[in-house]
């Protein structure tokens, strides 16, 4: 995690994604709207009031996709690192922010990412709150330089070689130094690691209105993400499904593969509609299932102060505007909602109780 990372359906790759035990998936922090320019160090909120020469439509389309994976990394970030202590087998040491270069984009976008300031050089493009980055004083728009005194990898191959040269630095449970370039200069920084869920939280290139959960990622569709009015919503959704994956429901209903070769499928430029069509082999989740998972979702949101108050009426409205005769749709997938309000509503009045009176938020 997150983490961090754009979609790689646009191919916008992360460290997290090769490698999640090094960065952490949804550590984006920017604000939805127009991105800083990489390596200027200036906040998006100044840097959006800056006069700039007119886009072309192909740089207005990378921004939005940009912006749209910033705001699913950004809402997921206090649910990966509130809630290690139940993520199980699922939580690793991470370095907290996101970073890539150039080649993380398709080869459409080339041209236009390097209009951005992209280079062959990987550089951060997002830092999760309260990680051991953010405290070490690592910067949206740093060049990453050095890895513990080696040469940080450049080009096509940077992120694979760099998780390569992360991941027996992050078992060892020490600060990792880091080798930046901010503002010309070059500084060295000791960042340490963050102990946080390592789902990875990708973006679905498509329009239908779903998620999947395939035991190690967490995909939303774009059409659901456009579907929710808020983050809290957004919240909601990633939250039962990484509670899907805590429980290890795609082994237990033997569709690991199934769902992956969905995931997969997904994250292409261009993926093929016959393989998402109707529900895509996947069966309908057990209602004991599913019942665990929007319980310890509750407890996920909960330790990670999103207010729980709303979660039955988001779920209602998923289920009236997109109802289960919509095959390739959440509520296909899914067992009764009126179940499901059902028992969220007795689980929401015992997470609040045990808030109230201070006690741990366990399942």
């Amino acid at each position: 995690m997150f983490a961090p990372c754009l979609p790689a359906w646009q191919k916008i790759r992360h460290l997290a994604a090769l490698a999640p035990l090094a960065v952490l998936a949804a550590c984006a922090t920017q604000e939805t709207g127009t991105p800083a320019a990489p390596g200027s160090n200036v906040p998006a909120s100044v840097s959006a009031q800056a006069p700039k020469p007119a886009e072309t439509r192909q740089q207005k389309e990378l921004r939005e996709l940009i912006a749209q994976q910033d705001r699913l990394y950004r809402v997921a970030a206090p649910l990966l690192t509130s809630n290690a202590q139940l993520c199980r087998g699922n939580a690793r040491n991470l370095l907290g922010f996101t970073a890539k270069n150039k080649y993380s984009f398709p080869i459409e976008y080339a041209d236009t990412a390097r209009s951005l300031g992209y280079d062959d050089r990987l550089q951060v493009t997002g830092v999760l709150p309260g990680s051991g980055a953010e405290q070490a004083g690592i910067q949206r728009g740093d060049l990453l330089v050095a890895l513990a005194g080696k040469p940080m990898p450049q080009g096509t191959d940077a992120e694979r070689q760099a998780a390569v040269l992360l991941s027996p630095l992050v078992v060892k449970k020490a600060p990792i130094s880091l080798g930046v370039q901010r503002n010309g200069q070059q500084r060295a920084i000791n960042v340490p690691l963050t102990f946080a869920c390592a789902f990875s939280i990708e973006l679905g290139n498509a329009d239908n209105v779903n998620t999947y959960a395939d035991g190690r990622r967490v995909l939303i569709t774009r059409g659901m993400l456009k579907f929710t009015q808020n983050d809290d919503e957004l919240a909601y959704l990633i939250a039962k499904d990484m509670a899907h994956n805590i429980l290890g429901h795609a082994i237990r209903q033997r569709m690991v593969s199934t769902i992956a070769e969905v995931i997969d499928n997904l994250l292409l430029p261009h993926p093929d509609p016959t393989t998402t069509a109707g529900t895509a082999g996947i069966r309908v989740y057990p209602q004991d299932l599913d019942a665990a998972a929007d319980t310890l979702s509750l407890y996920l949101l909960a330790r990670a102060g999103y207010s729980i108050d709303n979660v039955p009426a988001f779920w209602k409205r998923l289920s009236d505007q997109y109802p289960a005769s919509v095959t390739n749709g959440y509520t296909a997938l899914h067992p009764s909602t009126a179940y499901r309000l059902s028992m969220i509503d007795k689980v929401t009045q015992i997470v609040k109780a045990k808030q109230e009176a201070g006690k741990p938020l366990m399942p």
